[in-house]
């Protein structure tokens, strides 16, 4: 029975050999971070590292993740830019003949919309009204919009017959707030 503890004792130290093996190699450091683009404040000075540590990365201070974070842009909101009516449209759907004054006999007159910034999701709104008529809504469309960057969105009005002489409004609104509005006339000709 003397030949257990001695085979017990010899598994034990195979064992831990083979631990110490298989830690070799695992205190290598990890790639170093991508440098960020230099921003305009001051940079971080770095800590000194002892001679024992010299094999491990310095972790990161609040400040310089404060700066890394600094260089990321914002995300541009989405806005609505700039409202044109018209009574035509080029391929791009942005008006080719401006006006706020437009002829009994226009079949269609055009309101386009220049936005900003990105959305996954939102919803354009232009509802027209004949103001003399006291506020006669003559359309009221919606469309939905998903876009990275600048967009061009055209909404249309038609009339088969004349329009109806006076004042008129269109107000665009962006996920059911109204963010900008234009008065046109349309005179008698």
């Amino acid at each position: 029975m003397t030949s257990f503890p001695r085979s017990g004792a010899l598994c034990g130290v195979a064992f831990t050999g083979a631990l110490l093996l298989s830690a070799c190699g695992k205190h290598e450091p990890p790639p170093p971070a991508p440098t960020p683009a230099p921003a305009s404040t001051a940079p971080v000075a770095q800590a000194p590292v002892s001679p024992a540590a010299s094999s491990a990365l310095a972790p990161a201070t609040a400040a310089s993740i404060a700066v890394a974070a600094s260089t990321v842009p914002p995300a541009t909101p989405f806005s609505v830019a700039k409202l044109t009516l018209g009574s035509a449209v080029n391929a791009d759907h942005q008006v080719i003949r401006p006006g706020d004054s437009f002829a009994s006999n226009d079949k269609a007159i055009y309101a386009s919309v220049a936005t900003e910034g990105s959305t996954g999701g939102a919803t354009l709104n232009a509802k027209w009204s004949y103001l003399e008529g006291q506020g006669q809504l003559v359309s009221n469309i919606s469309q939905s919009i998903a876009t990275d960057g600048p967009a061009i969105t055209t909404f249309k009005v038609q009339n088969p017959d004349l329009w109806p002489a006076g004042k008129y409004q269109v107000e665009i609104s962006l996920d059911g707030k109204p963010v900008t509005k234009q008065q046109f006339q349309i005179a008698a000709r």
